[in-house]
């Protein structure tokens, strides 16, 4: 991997390029060479340590006791709860990651396409995209697969839900569903799952797409007379910029429409928002859904 822009670490990481700067200053770490143009360029070895300190304050660490430390001594710390914490893969899983790394991408796109038709697709999002993807991420977390390797996966499942969604058709029935990621959360994804899960219920989901600034949400939201607002945050999002965006995307929201989050970045979390439906996996989308046409 060669020097990678500010843009590029903060997609890689999931630590925010103000966050990156601000450590720069403070710690002196990451030590940026600079191109031609003045911008900043991160070397290997400084984004595979920006790695291990993201894993490091999702444990609970804090930054300022362990971003200017060696990398073996981070290394250290994260190896017994990892590996405490790691769970086998399933067979099947396996094998699917095993195709991911070797790029070998017809037979992964016909493995999938097999697991499709077989579970049908809400089982196929719940059973096996949610778990590949999970799985997916701890073996980039782990250095067992890179960035080129997650982007492939993730092109073919997005390829193939879209296709599926598509067949089904526009929906008619209530609710009308607003979809799209808050600024800084660039992966899709997710919001293809949550459609994958609705479609064949009937629900009318339309997607802005990713990084909408929360007042052209707010204002599509409102102008599109839709009845809900959900959004997505993937693992790399940074858990308490994805509850400070919620609160405020809440609060620009009229009373009457309602907000669905839900996502690897807020798996786990304990913390509660008022007026705010917190999905915690796939398999709560149906009761979500049913709740809101009982009460609507």
């Amino acid at each position: 991997m060669s020097a990678l822009p500010i843009a590029a670490v903060e997609r890689d990481t999931g630590i925010p390029k103000d966050t990156l700067r601000v450590w720069e200053r403070r710690y002196a770490f990451p030590q940026p060479v600079r191109d031609d143009k003045g911008e900043r360029l991160y070397p290997a070895e400084q984004v595979e340590k920006l790695r291990l300190l993201r894993r490091l304050l999702d444990q609970g660490h804090r930054p300022g006791s362990i971003v200017a430390a060696p990398t073996e001594a981070l290394a250290a710390l994260l190896e017994p709860a990892g590996e405490r914490g790691r769970e086998p893969a399933d067979p099947g899983i396996a094998a699917l990651i095993d195709l991911v790394r070797l790029h070998r991408s017809a037979e992964l796109r016909a493995t999938l396409q097999q697991h499709l038709v077989k579970l049908g697709l809400q089982r196929f999002v719940s059973e096996l995209v949610a778990p590949l993807s999970r799985a997916i991420g701890e073996a980039w977390l782990h250095g067992e697969i890179g960035v080129a390797e997650e982007h492939l996966f993730t092109e073919h499942v997005q390829n193939l839900l879209r296709s599926s969604i598509s067949s089904l058709g526009t929906g008619s029935r209530s609710p009308r569903i607003l979809m799209t990621t808050l600024p800084g959360e660039e992966h899709i994804l997710g919001l293809l799952m949550v459609e994958a899960m609705l479609a064949p219920e009937g629900v009318q989901c339309i997607s802005l797409g990713a990084q909408t600034p929360l007042a052209d949400i707010a204002q599509a939201a409102r102008d599109g007379q839709f009845d809900v607002v959900a959004v997505s945050f993937s693992a790399a999002f940074p858990a308490r910029q994805a509850f400070r965006g919620i609160e405020q995307l809440r609060d620009a929201l009229p009373a009457s429409i309602a907000l669905w989050a839900g996502g690897a970045a807020l798996h786990g979390k304990r913390k509660r928002i008022d007026k705010v439906q917190q999905i915690a996996q796939l398999d709560d989308l149906p009761d979500a859904l049913a709740e809101w046409r009982k009460a609507n």
